[in-house]
């Protein structure tokens, strides 16, 4: 009776992974969010140009009447190496610990940064991280600034071709960078911009009115990114189109991206960005200030072209000798939480840490994390602080696993009576059910209570994975031994005869199904190997089951278990290892300690 519990609460713990992660958020998307994150999006198809305005390829508009649509940005025919690309424009270079890159005086924009601490693979000598690319190349990725007119004023404002002059450089965090520009209409155009120590931009748009009537413009800025990148391809992971808006947390992924037409946005304040698995390129404009979003696609040469810009809702309204400014902040880097959080705390950015995807159990997600990161400080080895997490865990519920393991090894002392009840009524069915809780009564047993561990368990396993799988922190962090990267699947297998030959994993990725089993069978290791001995050795613990069906599907539990986490990454088959070999040894205990009693 145990173990056929044991083996239905398996099922139904996968049962509720799939209920939890794809069928309860579809159809209740407001109860799984986080706080204030969820409302409904709009999509316009009608047009997005105020009335009488047409609107230029690759650009948006505000919806509102009577404002303009963000100009046209620089599009390819066809496409050039990023090198070519980068020597069209003259350039302001950028020099600080953790981004390298230039600005380009053309169009005055922020086209090519690279992530100076970070690599491409866990190898010192692979290259580094390439953020952002130049317009021009089949990559292109890049943030712009501007000011856009009402429709009916014959301005001549910046934009994609303007060319624009440096009063110095490089720029560096104790040195911001100032251009200027001068449109012959009696309006000087100024762009400032200064860099903290990580990864935020403050750029400063201001104008000087030199002639003799008032203008009326509109701030706005823009991300827009040339291609769909390569990506992860897992349900759990967000990557694509986000922002806060109006409070509330807005994730669109690229294929739901609108061809015609885009979704649209007010807001006060917020951000709004494209986000990869560990990379994140945001603008956050004025917090103070109405603004308009739009999140859309477009297309050149033959690829998808995506973008999420915003212009202030109001006009800013300049007077004949007079200045007007207005800031934007544009984040351009790795996600990382604390650094993420203390951008959210220190310059107001609402919810910008959720730019990490912890997921609709983030409530878990995050505390685990936060607990992780704590015992890193503290011990200097993620691996260690997963071993000292599941420490902590375990004591947590050390009294509910005490009573789980007594019920258990009480079950088993069980075992010959429940044997013979099964021989002496097998042809009435209901007269064992009443003998069996007749037993249960009598010797004060519970054969539920031994899934009681397992159960409180499971959104640790799930969050602990969400965490090793979406955090950079993780990304690349050691173990000891073979282990270079938590966050990757053991690299020793069977095929490269656990690491002793230079072989790598063949991909399976392209083949459905099939490709996943092979996958699985191949990637093989060693740590999921001894996270199936553990497990064999934690099932050999517990009472066998009577019935011989039952008792095969059990002992294939742990060869299934084995396969199944092999693809998984390295962090999470070490914490369940490690788990495996904690509830062994507290059962032992318990079990000597029963033992030495009358």
């Amino acid at each position: 009776m145990e173990q056929r519990n044991y083996i239905v609460f398996i099922a139904l713990m996968f049962a509720i992974f799939g209920l939890f992660w794809y069928v309860l958020p579809h159809f209740f998307p407001r109860y799984f969010a986080g706080p204030s994150e969820y409302t409904q999006t709009n999509t316009s198809t009608s047009g997005t140009t105020a009335p009488g305005q047409t609107t230029a390829n690759n650009s948006a508009a505000n919806t509102t009447a009577g404002q303009p649509a963000v100009p046209a940005a620089p599009a390819a025919t066809a496409f050039k190496p990023r090198a070519a690309a980068l020597a069209e424009s003259p350039r302001i270079e950028i020099h600080t610990d953790r981004l390298l890159g230039t600005i380009s005086l053309i169009g005055g924009r922020i086209d090519d940064l690279t992530l100076a601490n970070y690599r491409e693979t866990v190898n010192p000598t692979s290259p580094q991280i390439v953020l952002l690319n130049p317009p021009g190349t089949d990559n292109a990725y890049y943030a712009d600034f501007g000011w856009l007119a009402a429709k009916d004023a014959a301005l001549d404002l910046p934009v994609a071709t303007t060319r624009w002059t440096a009063d110095g450089g490089p720029l560096t965090v104790d040195h911001p960078v100032s251009v200027s520009w001068d449109n012959g209409q009696w309006l000087v155009f100024t762009r400032t911009i200064a860099f903290d120590r990580n990864f935020m931009f403050t750029v400063t748009d201001a104008v000087k009115n030199q002639g003799k009537a008032a203008v009326k413009l509109y701030p706005y800025g823009r991300i827009r990114r040339v291609g769909t990148p390569p990506l992860a391809g897992y349900a759990i992971l967000h990557e694509g189109l986000l922002g806060v808006l109006d409070g509330s947390l807005r994730e669109t992924k690229y294929s739901a991206v609108p061809k015609e037409g885009s979704l649209e946005f007010d807001s006060t304040g917020g951000w709004l960005g494209i986000t990869d698995k560990y990379w994140l390129v945001a603008l956050a404009p004025d917090q103070a200030t109405p603004i308009h979003v739009n999140f859309l696609r477009d297309k050149e040469a033959d690829k998808d072209v995506y973008l999420t810009n915003f212009a202030d809702a109001g006009a800013v309204n300049v007077a004949p000798g007079s200045s007007a400014s207005s800031l934007t902040r544009l984040f351009a880097g790795a996600k990382e939480v604390h650094l993420l959080a203390g951008y959210r705390d220190q310059l107001g950015i609402p919810l910008f840490e959720r730019a990490v995807d912890f997921g609709y159990l983030w409530f878990l997600t995050k505390p685990i994390f936060y607990l992780l990161d704590f015992l890193y400080q503290v011990i200097g080895n993620f691996g260690l602080a997963i071993l000292a997490m599941t420490i902590c865990v375990r004591l947590l519920m050390f009294p509910l696993a005490n009573k789980s393991f007594r019920a258990m090894n009480k079950m088993k002392k069980l075992t010959p009576l429940m044997t013979e009840l099964r021989e002496r009524h097998k042809d009435d069915k209901q007269r064992l059910n009443q003998e069996m809780m007749q037993l249960y009564k009598r010797e004060k047993v519970n054969p539920a209570a031994g899934c009681l561990p397992v159960l409180v368990q499971i959104p640790v396993f799930f969050c602990l994975y969400k965490v090793l799988f979406v955090t950079i922190e993780m990304r690349h962090a050691p173990f000891f031994g073979w282990i270079k990267d938590l966050s990757a699947p053991d690299p020793t297998t069977w095929i490269n005869l656990f690491g002793l030959l230079p072989w790598h994993l063949p991909d399976f990725t392209g083949v459905p199904f099939v490709g996943g089993i092979v996958a699985a069978i191949a990637a093989l290791g060693v740590w999921p190997i001894i996270m199936g001995l553990t497990m064999f050795l934690q099932q050999k613990m517990n009472p066998p089951p009577p019935d011989p069906v039952q008792a095969k599907i059990f002992m294939f539990l742990p060869i299934i278990f084995t396969f199944t986490l092999a693809r998984f990454p390295a962090g999470l088959v070490i914490y369940w290892s490690w788990n495996n070999l904690l509830s062994i040894s507290q059962q032992r205990y318990l079990m000597w300690r029963m033992n030495r009693k009358p």
